[in-house]
C-alpha cells in the first residue's frame, strides 16, 4: 500500500521537492489528515461503479483516496504549477486524469459523456477553494448534470447557510437555491488545524443529494429565483418593501404586489427569511401572472 499523501511529513516533502509556495488568490489549503479524507469518501458512498469529478486536487491527497475506491476520477486543476506534482503523486493510479482548466469555464456535460460512459453513477467530491465555493456549487446544479450528488468541504459558515431552515439568520437565497435542487445535510465539521496553511475558519463537509424533481414545482424557474433574491435583498426590510424596491418595475406595480400578497394570504410585513420554499413557490407563481417585468 502506498504511503498516504495527506500526512504532514509527506506533504512537506512533496512541497519542498518542487519548491511549491501557496497562492492566497487560489485559496490553497491542503489537508494533512488521511482520516478526514477517508471520511469524505465514505460520505460520498464511492464504489468501483462510481465516476468522480474532483475540483482543485492540490497535490492529490483526496484524489488518491478517491482513486483507490472509484472506477474513474477526473480532477480539474487551475494551477499549472501543480501539474508536474500531480503527475508524480498520482502515477500509481491509472484511473485518474487531470484537466488543467478552471471548472467554472468547463463543459462538464461533455466531460461526463467522454469520461464516465461505463460508470453507473457520478459524484462530485472536492475540497473546494473558499473564494469560489458558491459559484462552483451553483454551476454544478444549474448545468443540470446527471449527478447522484455532491460532497464537498467548504467554509463552515457557507455549509450552515446552505443547510439552513426558515427563520434563522443563516437562511437566505443560497439555502433556497441549493435546497431547490438537492437534499442538503452538513455531515461533519473539520477543524482548521488539519490544513496547511491553516485557514482562519473551521470547515465542514456538506452532502447534497440531487433530487429527481425540484423541491417545489414552479411555473417559471428564473422568475422564482428573482423573487427569492429580491426578498432577501435587504434582510431587515419587509417582504413587500423588498419586492417593491428590487423587482424590475416593482415601484410602479406596488398595488398589484400588495394585492397578490393579500390574495395568497402571505403577510407583506413578514421578512423574506420567514418564508418557506413552498411559500416562495406560491408567491412566484402568483406574481408571474400579474407582474410585468
Amino acid at each position: 500500500m502506498m504511503k498516504d499523501i495527506a500526512t504532514p511529513i509527506r506533504t512537506k516533502a512533496i512541497l519542498e521537492k518542487y519548491g511549491f509556495s501557496f497562492k492566497k488568490s487560489l485559496g490553497q489549503n491542503f489537508l494533512i489528515e488521511p482520516n478526514v479524507l477517508s471520511r469524505i469518501v465514505d460520505h460520498a458512498d464511492v464504489t468501483d461503479k462510481t465516476g468522480v469529478i474532483e475540483i482543485g486536487p492540490g497535490i492529490g491527497a483526496l484524489t488518491e483516496q478517491l482513486a483507490r475506491r472509484a472506477k474513474r476520477v477526473v480532477a480539474f486543476e487551475i494551477d499549472q504549477r501543480l501539474l508536474p506534482i500531480l503527475k508524480e503523486t498520482l502515477s500509481p493510479y491509472k484511473n485518474v486524469s487531470i484537466i488543467h482548466q478552471d471548472v467554472l469555464e468547463a463543459d462538464l456535460k461533455k466531460t461526463i459523456e467522454d469520461s464516465f460512459q461505463d460508470c453507473e453513477e457520478i459524484m462530485v467530491v472536492a475540497n473546494l477553494p473558499y473564494y469560489v465555493t458558491t459559484p462552483i456549487i451553483m454551476k454544478l446544479l444549474e448545468d443540470k448534470l446527471p449527478l447522484k450528488g455532491i460532497v464537498v468541504m467548504l467554509q463552515k459558515e457557507v455549509a450552515d447557510r446552505i443547510s439552513a431552515v426558515p427563520s434563522t439568520k443563516e437562511y437566505g437565497s443560497l439555502s433556497i437555491a441549493v435546497q431547490y435542487y438537492t437534499e442538503a445535510k452538513t455531515v461533519m465539521t473539520v477543524p482548521k488545524t488539519v490544513f496547511v496553511p491553516q485557514p482562519n475558519v473551521d470547515s465542514a463537509i456538506i452532502r447534497l443529494l440531487v433530487r429527481n424533481e425540484p423541491n417545489v414545482k414552479v411555473e417559471d424557474e428564473l422568475f422564482f429565483f428573482q423573487i427569492v433574491r429580491a426578498s432577501f435583498a435587504q434582510r431587515r426590510k419587509t417582504l413587500l418593501n423588498n419586492l417593491v424596491h428590487y423587482l424590475a418595475n416593482g415601484k410602479e406595480q406596488k398595488s398589484i404586489i400588495e394585492e397578490t400578497l393579500s390574495t395568497i394570504e402571505i403577510d407583506g410585513r413578514r421578512r423574506g427569511e420567514s418564508l418557506s420554499i413552498e411559500e416562495f413557490a406560491k408567491l412566484s407563481d402568483a406574481l408571474a401572472k400579474v407582474v410585468k417585468s
